[in-house]
């Protein structure tokens, strides 16, 4: 290299050493500043620090967990010791659209578990289906076989560790309740009937949440596409608000008590795998309130004495209760007192008012702690009673009753057709408010009666015998059945002249004993050790009417004692009583039901009530053709649980359907209503009736159950040709007397070719959904069963029935009817 040279290339070679410096320099500097920057402001999904999150301008509920409202976010401060904890879940539908049922319905419940990862927070559902204590060998196994889904997941936003005891961990909520989560929305059948595709996000958001000590509550709206939306379908979609309750868990399960199927009570169950058995096995256990003697009290209780609980059942009654009739509800709660004291409590259940604002701000009926009888501006004539329960151990943690202001109206139509004959205070179209009260007071008992855990006893009223209604020293004693749990609703029975007869139900035999045997607590005694006791107290009334529990069936009803709105033991009798009220009603009800410059509607409604009562009568007696009476027992006890409906019954209410039904009603056609009411209608009115039951006994169940009756008892069974013969001869009476066939007799006459050609056709019944026990199914192979046999014969029966009475019958349309006839029949025979 050139000597010259070199000086001048050192020089370089140490600017650019000493630029590079600087220039490195220079980056770390940025790099640190750049560094710092992103500690202040973290990407998002990052854990920021919490009042980078919960700012200054959080609006805060404090409860179960922290709730903080930022913005338009919202937030879950979830205590870390709540982790792991379980949570019940209970979402139910708060407001409707129109069409889509009545707010208040329960959609969905679940127990949630809130689990907590490094960046991430987990909800998962916990199941309870399948079971075994945790001491056995195969809890492994039944763990490993219920991995619990993953309902959500949410990131992790800031920790709160001010309180080093107390830490906690915040989420936002938001999306849980805007995303379509489908166990918190919209249920899945309501899905496919309305054809929904998808949420609209765009119109769905949180209203409200709320936080109490036990309990976190979110309202929120969805709004689904549908393409056949309920009402309003020019929109497109259906918009409903949503209430999810998330209720904390007791730590310690109440001792359950066993369900058994000869007392009747709301239960829940679960398969146990680790039952000394060999086969997996459903357990069954009561839902029912945590009533426990006070450590204080428990020889005083052990010796008979009756001794307050822990803790009693308290039900509010809502504020917005209109004043005159609150102390009808409260008294109908009160009234539970007495069944109680059975199982050996005293001020076991109270009802309340609710603290004014001023003296609780706090109050609020959406507090768990707190059960409520809600008091419901709307026009639906109901009330339910509905419960929230442990799924562990079938603690009821709270209750409320929805009472809707219309039930008012239920109430007035139902003691005005059932009592109007015997009972001036009914002979109206609005009561005095002491005799509403007192109605009021009945539906307030019986909805409790729910919330304790007691289901519908619909067997209930058949232990009285019929004439025992009609005497006064009787009802005043035992009511109309021995559980306000049937539907036996008033003293339809009753005649004029009878006396001052009891007119409905109160807190009855049955209820004190299924209260005492779901609540009298068993001292020193596991819930195993409990059955012989339990079922100690069953056999000593086993044979006892008056503690009979019915089951409430819908559908295709097996069982004639166990049915809704009958009374007494004999359907026949009860019915021919009631009718003979229903016909001294129908020429007052002008005279009832209006007054000067009023239009005809109340007339109109309870003429409807009339028809309607009528054929609860008809219902009654028909569901007694095809039917097997259902006694639960146990192998320890004698004789048979289902038997069958006896011959003679059968035939006689045959025959009474045939001459109260089928031959035409005709004090029920009353033109001096029918001109007032209605341009047109009276004629199909009759028809549809006629139908209706007509049907009921050409049901595919009856015929399988009378044709298996017969297989089994042979000539000592009501058999299906006998019925058929019996029905065929009553309806085409006509064909023999030579009479003329009025247009009623016409239509039902139609009504039964036409019900014969569909047994021709009919396809084969299989299981049917049970809704809980609430219907059972007869299945039948119809194809290969007698039932298209018989209906054959039963056409050609009646071709030949029709042929040989169209030379006696001169009434022109009655002839035009029958040629119809054999026209039709042929057509069914021989469709070519």
């Amino acid at each position: 290299m050139n000597q010259k040279l070199l000086p001048k290339v050192l020089l370089l070679l140490l600017v650019m050493g000493s630029f590079q410096t600087a220039e490195a320099q220079l980056f770390k500097k940025k790099k640190k500043n750049t560094e710092q920057k992103s500690n202040d402001k973290p990407k998002n999904g990052d854990i920021k620090p919490y009042d980078k999150v919960i700012t200054k301008e959080a609006k805060t509920d404090d409860g179960l967990f922290k709730v903080h409202k930022v913005d338009d976010k919202h937030f879950y401060e979830i205590p870390d010791s709540l982790f792991n904890r379980e949570m019940l879940m209970v979402s139910r539908i708060s407001k409707t659209a129109t069409g889509l049922g009545f707010g208040g319905g329960k959609i969905n419940t679940q127990v949630l578990r809130w689990e907590k990862k490094p960046k991430k927070v987990l909800l998962r559902v916990v199941s309870y289906g399948n079971v075994a204590a945790d001491s056995l060998p195969i809890h492994e196994a039944v763990v490993n076989s219920n991995f619990e889904p993953v309902l959500f997941a949410f990131n992790i936003k800031a920790f709160n560790e001010k309180d080093s005891l107390n830490p906690a961990t915040v989420i936002e909520v938001d999306p849980l309740f805007t995303k379509d989560v489908n166990s918190l929305g919209l249920p899945e059948g309501r899905r496919k009937q309305f054809k929904v595709s998808r949420l609209d996000g765009e119109r769905s958001y949180i209203e409200t949440l709320k936080s109490y000590p036990l309990n976190v509550e979110a309202r929120h709206v969805k709004t689904y596409f549908a393409k056949e939306a309920p009402s309003n379908q020019s929109l497109g979609s259906i918009s409903i608000e949503i209430n999810n309750s998330m209720i904390l868990l007791p730590k310690e399960p109440m001792k359950r008590r066993y369900f058994d199927e000869r007392v009747g009570w709301f239960a829940r169950g679960q398969v146990d795998y680790g039952l000394d058995a060999q086969e997996s096995k459903t357990v069954r256990y009561l839902d029912r309130w945590r009533l426990e003697v006070k450590p204080e009290d428990i020889e005083k209780y052990k010796a008979g004495e009756l001794v307050e609980p822990k803790k009693p059942i308290i039900y509010y009654v809502d504020r917005a209760t209109p004043k005159k009739w609150l102390p009808y509800i409260k008294q109908g709660i009160e009234d539970w007192q007495v069944a109680f004291e059975a199982a050996g409590f005293k001020n076991a259940i109270l009802a309340k008012e609710p603290p004014t604002p001023e003296e609780d701000p706090e109050w609020s009926p959406e507090d768990v702690r707190y059960s409520v009888v809600r008091y419901l501006a709307s026009p639906i004539p109901n009330a339910n009673g509905p419960h929230v329960s442990d799924p562990r151990s079938g603690e009821i943690l709270e209750s409320d009753i929805n009472w809707y202001h219309n039930v008012m109206t239920l109430l007035r139509n139902w003691f005005f057709v059932q009592t109007a004959t015997i009972n001036p205070d009914a002979q109206g179209v609005a009561f005095k408010d002491d005799i509403m009260g007192r109605l009021i007071r009945f539906v307030s008992a019986h909805e409790v009666g729910h919330t304790l855990g007691l289901p519908h006893n619909m067997g209930s009223s058949v232990a009285y015998p019929v004439d025992s209604l009609r005497s006064a020293s009787f009802t005043k004693k035992y009511g109309t059945a021995p559980s306000i749990m049937d539907y036996a609703r008033f003293n339809y029975v009753a005649q004029p002249g009878d006396g001052d007869v009891a007119l409905m139900p109160n807190i009855g035999v049955y209820d004190k004993y299924a209260i005492k045997w779901g609540y009298k607590p068993i001292l020193d005694k596991s819930a195993t050790d409990e059955k012989p006791i339990l079922n100690s107290w069953i056999r000593a009334h086993e044979n006892d009417p008056m503690y009979r529990f019915g089951h409430q069936q819908v559908g295709d009803i097996h069982d004639p004692s166990s049915q809704t709105e009958d009374l007494g033991d004999d359907a026949i009798k009860a019915s021919l009583y009631g009718i003979e009220n229903l016909k001294r009603i129908v020429p007052n009800l002008a005279q009832w039901t209006t007054e000067d410059g009023e239009n005809y509607d109340d007339l109109e409604t309870l003429y409807g009530q009339v028809v309607a009562q009528y054929r609860r009568y008809m219902g009654h007696v028909s569901n007694n053709i095809g039917g097997v009476y259902e006694h639960h027992k146990t192998a320890d006890q004698e004789g048979a649980v289902y038997t069958h409906v006896s011959k003679e019954h059968q035939k006689n209410c045959m025959a009474f359907i045939q001459e109260q039904l089928f031959k035409t009603p005709d004090w029920l056609i009353d033109q001096d209503i029918f001109n007032k009411i209605q341009y047109s209608g009276s004629v199909e009115n009759i028809r549809s009736t006629q139908v209706r039951y007509l049907n009921t006994i050409l049901h595919l169940g009856k015929m399988a159950r009378l044709i298996e009756n017969e297989t089994i008892n042979g000539s000592n069974a009501y058999g299906v040709l006998e019925m058929m013969q019996d029905l065929r001869s009553g309806i085409w009476s006509e064909t023999r007397s030579g009479r003329a066939i009025d247009t009623y007799r016409r239509n039902l006459q139609k009504a039964h070719i036409d019900r014969l050609e569909y047994l021709m056709t009919a396809g084969n019944q299989g299981k049917l959904p049970d809704f809980g026990g609430y219907r059972k199914s007869t299945i039948i192979n119809t194809s290969q069963s007698d039932i298209r046999s018989v209906a054959r014969a039963e056409l050609g029966n009646l071709k030949r029935d029709i042929r040989n009475g169209l030379g006696r019958i001169s009434d022109r349309m009655s002839r035009y009817h029958l040629q119809d006839a054999l026209e039709r029949i042929d057509a069914i025979l021989d469709p070519k």
